[in-house]
């Protein structure tokens, strides 16, 4: 049977194609078990989101199933901390999160329900645009990382470099600067499957490591509910404020009501409600129908104190035009006008990030 030593032995011939040196030099090999011919150990990236990461894996795997007597290699992964890659001197302690000081962003709003399928992701990239069609210079942050969209929304397909200054964003059709976990994947229907922690440190990244430049706007599209990924954007980065977004369901507007609770208890301000599928017009007829029952949106933002900046339709060309990543290209005027009102309503200057207590 194959031995612990020969498994780090065949490891320390794989190179790092970024830093040149082994994997197991720089502390990345860790936890190596072996039982019968099946051989696990444990990847320890320097970033979650490296864009190396699959080519490390597959060498990695490559290298230990080489070995006689091993028929299956399992790699986990998990993530240095900043102590293990200041020992493997690995970038430096003062090179960490150099593009979030080089970066001038005026506005940062996250985009959040308690809910999913209220149409979050979709709200996201429609105000980006709107921000965009009014001159605003716009980034979009991709926070739901277990659930990436924004990508094939804004039809996206490019993949992000890493230059000196930081991971530099791909951008759309429009120019708007996209950061998005699904850029970095070999595959768009690849999952991720982290933990909160890992999701958490990969959001921080997409804020501290990644080079925004000079963005009048950027636009934060969280995953639903009120745990691990919303509170890292609400305490760690230095959000402006946030838009809620609801459906006229009861059971929407309820869980609503804990995403805006949970901005409360962390005195992010809110900057306004929009319903979302608030209504259908019917092509034919002209007709509006309720679809999901009576709009609430005007009465729950009275209710929370914030302004309502409007609803938004049923319309089956949104869903056309996402599918084929061409969302940009959506005449919407009714959120041109509830990004117009954003710009009004939008805080200056940015407010510190909220510590935990």
């Amino acid at each position: 049977m194959v031995t612990t030593e020969q498994v780090m032995a065949a490891l320390a011939g794989v190179m790092d194609p970024e830093l040149q040196r082994s994997l197991v030099e720089l502390g990345m090999v860790r936890n190596v078990r072996v039982q019968d011919s099946r051989v696990t150990f444990t990847l320890a990236l320097t970033i979650p989101a490296c864009p190396l990461k699959d080519q490390l894996v597959s060498e990695a795997q490559a290298a230990v199933l080489a070995l006689d007597g091993v028929s299956d290699a399992v790699v986990e992964l998990s993530e240095m901390t900043a102590e293990e890659k200041h020992k493997a001197g690995i970038g430096g302690t003062e090179q960490a999160g150099m593009a979030e000081h080089l970066n001038r962003i005026r506005h940062v709003v996250a985009v959040m329900s308690g809910k999913g399928g209220v149409g979050k992701s979709l709200v996201t990239a429609l105000l980006a645009v709107a921000l965009r069609r009014e001159g605003q210079s716009v980034g979009v942050l991709d926070a739901d990382v277990t659930g990436p969209s924004i990508p094939k929304i804004l039809g996206i397909e490019g993949r992000p470099v890493v230059s000196p200054l930081g991971i530099v964003p791909v951008q759309s059709r429009l120019g708007i600067k996209v950061m998005s976990i699904n850029l970095l994947l070999p595959g768009e229907d690849e999952a991720v499957i982290w933990r909160g922690p890992l999701i958490s440190s990969a959001i921080k990244q997409f804020w501290g490591d990644v080079f925004w430049g000079d963005l009048d706007w950027l636009v934060v599209d969280l995953p639903p509910g009120t745990s691990d990924a919303a509170l890292t954007v609400l305490q760690s980065l230095s959000v402006s404020g946030v838009l809620l977004v609801s459906t006229p369901q009861d059971l929407a507007a309820m869980v609503v009501r804990k995403g805006a609770h949970m901005a409360e208890a962390l005195r992010v301000p809110m900057l306004g409600l929009v319903e979302n599928m608030s209504y259908f017009v019917c092509p034919d007829s002209g007709r509006r129908y309720e679809v999901f029952g009576p709009s609430h949106g005007e009465e729950m933002a009275q209710r929370l104190g914030v302004p309502f900046l409007g609803r938004l339709p049923l319309d089956p060309r949104i869903s056309e035009l996402c599918d084929a990543g061409k969302v940009e290209e959506y005449p919407s005027e009714a959120f041109e006008a509830m990004a117009r009102r954003l710009l009004e309503v939008a805080p200056e200057p940015l407010r510190s990030p909220v510590q935990p207590e």
